[in-house]
């Protein structure tokens, strides 16, 4: 058999076992043909949610939108569809539902017709209090037309009794808690935001005179725009259609605590993330990996794709030579984003194939960014197994997920992760590796430039691996017990948290 021999394994199926992405948001103005713009930008941005994919655009006088399920490419590849969407102005969202479920009703951006003029919006991230905030704006008299935690800013916004459109945005942005990343069209302009501890990315560039809006800075580049900086956690930014820019700090200035898992996963390792290579660090996580737990063995092997940078972190760091014993089918999609255990597995068998020729009889260690489940772990390893491999060493290139995110990611309630059920030996056990092994938390913070992670207030939200949740969580509170207050009260039945300190002071 030959090296370019695999194996095709039927049973590897990602099976929920991944942080399922937030999604992605991109916005343009000043730029002819904004809607094309937007639809590049979004394709950039695919990776963060496959489910649907809408754009907005403004041609100075209407507002136009075009929303869909399913890939950016499958709604936005023809000039007949970006024709519907003039203007010199647009916003786009790709999606993967965390709130609200999924359907075309919460495909974003949202639009709204206000006293003022109309509203859309793109949002990235979670409203930890929107279930409270929605029961008190229904009591009041308020007609949702979606299930979106996104409409209920559109709400405080149209309630606000402040005199000018941005005072009522900002008035609703004190009401809500949690993570965004926001782009809103309003018949004035632009406005981009980042929630006060910046914990979902946002980043500003512009190409020709045009300014741009995106998650991560791997949208500019596939436009052509010309990255200028980073959103600010809590920072307005207003652009006008005469080009001028405005930037405003009403919450003041916080310790930023910005998602790890931008490093660790969800970012594409071409993008820069808090000024860093996604792609360095992820080898940086590796060199960490390796110094902190070494494994003799002949061959270091990624699990595709999100593997890759690491295993080669780990391999370079350790000597272990860097093989690619699973291949992964590129016609298959990221299966694990799709909306529905079927349509994941029907393609999941397609997916992986091992390498045999270069497995079987090989000691070996596999590296992957993340176990949720363990399932698909379990599975991997089986699938080297039966390839012929001798030993089978885990490696992860994250501390064991512990505990659910609030803030835009959809992860299993925690009795569903493993790492919360199960201490590392146990889990190796499940799994049924001859090792397994996380990095450390302080490793992860110093593959992130920083030597030691501060226990009194932490320079990212690690929460997911920690626990230590960094705003309140009401909804979560109060649905677990609504008698209790929110000290008392515990996640998913086991995990206490905190409240959080204010971020700003109510508007006068």
């Amino acid at each position: 058999m030959t090296p370019t021999d695999f194996v095709q394994h039927p049973y590897l199926d990602t099976d929920g076992d991944k942080l399922r992405e937030e999604c992605g948001v991109f916005g343009v103005i000043g730029a002819r043909d904004a809607a094309a713009v937007t639809a590049l930008g979004l394709h950039a941005l695919q990776h963060r949610g496959q489910e649907a994919a809408g754009i907005t655009s403004f041609d100075g006088t209407e507002f136009y939108s075009r929303r869909g399920t399913g890939h950016v490419a499958e709604n936005f590849s023809t000039g007949e569809a970006l024709a519907q969407l003039p203007g010199e102005m647009a916003a786009g969202h790709v999606r993967y539902s965390t709130t609200g479920g999924a359907g075309l009703r919460n495909v974003q951006p949202l639009y709204a017709d206000l006293a003022s003029g109309g509203f859309a919006i793109a949002h990235n991230g979670n409203i930890s209090n929107a279930m409270h905030l929605r029961a008190e704006l229904v009591r009041k008299g308020a007609i949702f037309q979606s299930t979106s935690d996104t409409e209920v800013i559109i709400h405080l916004v149209a309630t606000s009794r402040y005199p000018t459109m941005l005072d009522r945005f900002v008035d609703a942005l004190r009401l809500v808690e949690g993570a965004y990343s926001l782009v809103v069209m309003t018949n004035k302009g632009m406005v981009a935001c980042r929630d006060p501890l910046g914990i979902r990315p946002l980043v500003m560039g512009r190409v020709g005179d045009a300014v741009v809006f995106a998650s991560e800075t791997v949208a500019l580049d596939i436009i052509g725009a010309e990255f200028e900086r980073e959103i600010e956690p809590g920072e307005l930014v207003e652009v006008d259609f005469d080009g001028t820019i405005r930037s405003t700090r009403p919450f003041g200035r916080p310790s930023a605590r910005p998602c790890i898992f931008e490093h660790v996963y969800f970012s594409r390792p071409d993008s820069i993330s808090d000024g860093r290579s996604v792609y360095s660090v992820r080898k940086a996580i590796g060199e960490q990996l390796a110094i902190e737990s070494p494994a003799d063995a002949d061959i270091v092997i990624p699990v595709p794709d999100s593997g890759v940078p690491a295993a080669i972190g780990y391999a370079q760091q350790s000597g272990v030579p860097f093989e690619l014993g699973i291949i992964r089918s590129h016609y298959v999609g990221r299966t694990f984003i799709q909306p529905s255990d079927g349509q994941r597995n029907s393609s999941v068998a397609r997916k992986h194939n091992a390498n045999r020729a270069l497995v079987a009889g090989k000691r070996i260690i596999l590296i992957d960014d993340s176990i949720v489940r363990g399932t698909t772990s379990l599975k991997i390893v089986q699938m080297m197994r039966d390839a012929g491999a001798r030993e089978v060493h885990m490696r992860i290139a994250s501390p064991p997920t512990m505990h659910s995110c609030f803030y835009g990611v959809d992860t299993p309630e925690r009795s569903k992760l493993l790492a919360a059920r199960m201490d590392v030996q146990a889990m190796q056990e499940f799994i049924q590796a001859d090792s397994l092994a996380f990095v450390s938390i302080d490793g992860l913070y110093r593959a992130v430039g920083i030597e030691q992670r501060k226990a009194t207030c932490p320079q990212y939200c690690d929460a997911c691996f920690t626990g230590e949740y960094p705003t309140t969580l009401t909804d979560v509170s109060e649905r677990v017990n609504p008698q209790l207050s929110f000290a008392d009260n515990t996640l998913n039945g086991s995990e206490k948290t905190t409240r959080g300190k204010s971020v700003g002071e109510k508007a006068a």
